[in-house]
């Protein structure tokens, strides 16, 4: 099998390990970020679902009451004023699961992920 394909299915594994009402949030969620970066790659990191483009791009995780989306939203003043209902104590987000998961939130959060991490990789190229 594949590392791509074996990393997604250790995706799937997890999805399928979380409470049978957290699972269709939790696909929700990796499609809304494969939707918004494409060319991501899907794996295993910190034991959570994780996507990569030009290193870690965003992570994603099941607990008791909320779903956990990493890391902290930097650089960008509206974003982060529009998260900011969402911050924990660390700034990683934590959007509770019995309230609507902002979709739309998560979106603009990867396509702000990929433009860094593009960027960074492209300076680093640069020197």
């Amino acid at each position: 099998m594949a590392t791509r394909e074996k990393q997604a299915n250790e995706i799937d594994l997890y999805i399928a390990g979380s409470p049978l009402d957290v699972q269709d949030i939790l696909e929700k969620i990796r499609a809304t970020i494969r939707r918004a970066a494409p060319a991501a790659g899907e794996t295993i990191k910190y034991g959570i679902p994780t996507f990569t483009l030009e290193g870690n791009l965003v992570h994603f995780a099941a607990f008791k009451k909320h779903i956990g989306f990493f890391p902290p939203v930097k650089h960008d003043t509206q974003l982060t004023k529009d998260v900011a209902p969402y911050a924990g104590p660390k700034g990683n987000l934590r959007f509770p699961i019995d309230e609507p998961i902002p979709y739309a939130l998560i979106r603009r959060i990867v396509k702000l992920r990929v433009k860094e991490n593009l960027e960074r990789a492209k300076a680093k190229r640069k020197k």
